[in-house]
């Protein structure tokens, strides 16, 4: 792959990230908290793609002007300048084109949010958090997932009482056909998601189909689970009623590092 070839694939990986992260395709990939680094990342590839092209049109503006000089001979009129056979370039390998190939998944290829079947073959990754705030007034109280399980676990329910609470989160089913309400963790990027569940009880849906969106209202109850996969904990929500919702702007959950 010869350096124009190179300054191309650049040029296209630095405006692939670049569409990435003026739209919502990075949230596929990486946090929320990270689309000015993944628009940076864009922005220098770019320009040193343009760096690059624009040093190789000069390179070859001065050398056909350079080959010019005749090879030096002996006394005997041998060409002892090999400079013919030294500047052939030698062809690269045609395997090093392969390279473009991630960047064709990144341009074509948008992958979907992990889902219930991630989420199922993976422990729930809840983990106590540092405190709670006082919930805001009404009622239902729109509480994150995270949020809820947290509380119900650590705090025992006692921060949240009998308040009505409202969550969102996608649909999971476990081989025994238990509904939970899930959403997935976040570190940094996709790769590391982890899920944090809930399981619901009371007036669940006659139907549910995995991986749909549901926003649940309910009450706290103390009725709680063993993850089969990790043997973390998994809180119950009493579900007083549900209904389907869009998937979210950002199917990624990243209270748990706040």
């Amino acid at each position: 792959m010869n350096r124009q070839a190179q300054a191309a694939v650049l040029f296209l990986t630095g405006a692939a990230l670049l569409h990435a992260g003026l739209t919502d395709l990075y949230l596929r990939y990486v946090k929320a908290g990270l689309r000015p680094l993944v628009l940076t990342a864009g922005a220098l590839l770019v320009v040193t793609a343009l760096t690059t092209a624009w040093y190789e049109w000069r390179h070859g503006r001065r050398e056909p002007s350079a080959g010019k000089a005749a090879p030096e001979a002996d006394g005997h009129g041998t060409d002892h300048g090999h400079g013919a056979d030294h500047g052939h370039a030698h062809p690269e390998p045609r395997i090093s084109w392969l390279l473009i190939l991630p960047l064709l998944a990144l341009i074509l290829v948008a992958p979907p949010a992990l889902g219930s079947y991630s989420a199922m073959r993976t422990g729930t990754a809840l983990q106590k958090p540092y405190g709670y705030l006082a919930l805001p007034a009404g009622n239902p109280v729109p509480i994150n997932l995270v949020d809820y399980a947290g509380r119900a676990v650590y705090d025992h329910g006692r921060s949240l009482g009998d308040r009505q609470v409202r969550v969102t989160g996608f649909v999971a089913l476990d081989r025994t056909g238990t509904p939970y309400l899930v959403r997935m963790a976040l570190n940094c990027c996709a790769a590391d998601a982890q899920p944090v569940k809930i399981a619901l009880t009371g007036k669940i849906p006659p139907v549910l189909r995995p991986d749909s969106w549901l926003e649940v209202t309910g009450t706290y109850t103390s009725r709680q689970v063993k993850d089969p996969v990790n043997d973390g904990p998994i809180p119950f929500l009493k579900v007083t009623a549900a209904r389907p919702v869009p998937t979210p702007h950002d199917p990624y959950d990243e209270t748990w590092n706040n």
